[in-house]
């Protein structure tokens, strides 16, 4: 049970005491052992007074109304809007990061604006948002007020969006998702070399977190890879990498693949050719996915949503625009009658 401490920090439930007197953090596979007022990796979880605190409680990196197709979400009200909001800070130390000055912020005057749960549900609604998405950095290092926000969210009939590495324990994972109702997990790569050298994770955790997901929770569930020149595009990963998830989760789950730009700590590494996104969408199908998109890139084919009985155009995206909808009020296409997988609602 946590105790709020101060205005922007409160106890954690996730973590033990050592022999040692250090106190280990619980929350995710890191499993950081601190000294007295040392931080964890992500920065936010901090051993105070012999017990782990986060101190990101109620402060924001920033907000934003946003379309849901730019989770990435397609199969999840499409054409909805959804109210983006971050921390600061991350578990995972990834060297091609897009987000870095938040993800990887060490100064918490990131965190400028205060935001308490109630208030971001409250504007979610007002703003007319179907949902809130707990993006930009990792949600599951900012555990308690993803949850406390979910929770006000819930009874406003707002539903919440998980953006995630999937780098998280399975104890607090299943406290967390029992509030989520959709989540795009990164799969960064298929790869234990990837994941160790330029993430500081491990490929096993992210996988076991995706079967739990789809196995044992009614979240909505899409994945994101980010493509990467000469790191995590060659075709027998992104052979391997499909077969597995059309395996292990089916062939309804929605993958999306998205360009890579130079930043961070990998600002020479080139940005991700068309071509090599659509060999990647290309291969997927080939396996059996249903849905596959690309992302980052302007491409209205491989953007677009299509019936995988009669093959006809479901959901016609530019960019991020909505364009034809030829699906009903349950979600079947109007050609044959096939229903799409996702939650469907044109208003």
């Amino acid at each position: 049970m946590k105790t709020r401490l101060s205005s922007d920090t409160v106890t954690t439930d996730y973590w033990h005491l050592l022999d040692d007197k250090r106190v280990q953090c619980d929350l995710c596979p890191r499993f950081c052992k601190l000294h007295e007022g040392q931080r964890g990796l992500c920065f936010v979880r901090q051993n105070q007074n012999a017990q782990i605190v986060l101190t990101s409680y109620g402060r924001s990196s920033g907000f934003a109304i946003d379309p849901i197709e730019k989770k990435p979400l397609n199969h999840f009200y499409p054409g909805s809007a959804v109210f983006s909001f971050g921390t600061a800070g991350c578990n995972l130390a990834c060297k091609f990061c897009q987000n870095w000055d938040i993800s990887k912020s060490r100064e918490m005057d990131t965190l400028m604006s205060k935001a308490e749960p109630e208030m971001i549900a409250q504007k979610a609604l007002e703003l007319g948002c179907k949902s809130v998405a707990y993006t930009y950095n990792d949600p599951v290092i900012f555990h308690e007020y993803a949850i406390d926000t979910a929770i006000a969210c819930r009874e406003l009939g707002i539903k919440s969006v998980a953006v995630s590495a999937g780098y998280v324990c399975p104890k607090p994972r299943a406290e967390f998702y029992q509030y989520m109702d959709a989540a795009n997990i990164d799969l960064k790569a298929f790869s234990e070399r990837f994941y160790h050298e330029l993430t500081g994770a491990h490929l096993g955790e992210i996988l076991d977190t995706l079967e739990y997901l789809h196995h044992e929770t009614s979240v909505w569930l899409e994945l994101t890879t980010l493509i990467i020149p000469g790191e995590n595009d060659s075709e027998a990963e992104l052979d391997a990498m499909t077969q597995w998830v059309v395996e292990k989760l089916g062939v309804d789950v929605p993958m999306h693949f998205t360009a890579f730009h130079p930043d961070w700590k990998m600002r020479n590494t080139p940005p991700t050719p068309l071509a090599s996104l659509l060999l990647a969408r290309d291969i997927a199908l080939k396996n059996g996915v249903r849905y596959a998109y690309v992302g980052n890139v302007h491409h209205k084919i491989a953007d677009s949503t299509y019936c995988h009985a009669c093959g006809g155009l479901l959901i016609g995206r530019d960019w991020y625009e909505l364009s034809e909808w030829n699906l009903n009020n349950s979600g079947a296409c109007l050609a044959c009658g096939t229903l799409c997988a996702g939650h469907f609602s044109k208003s």
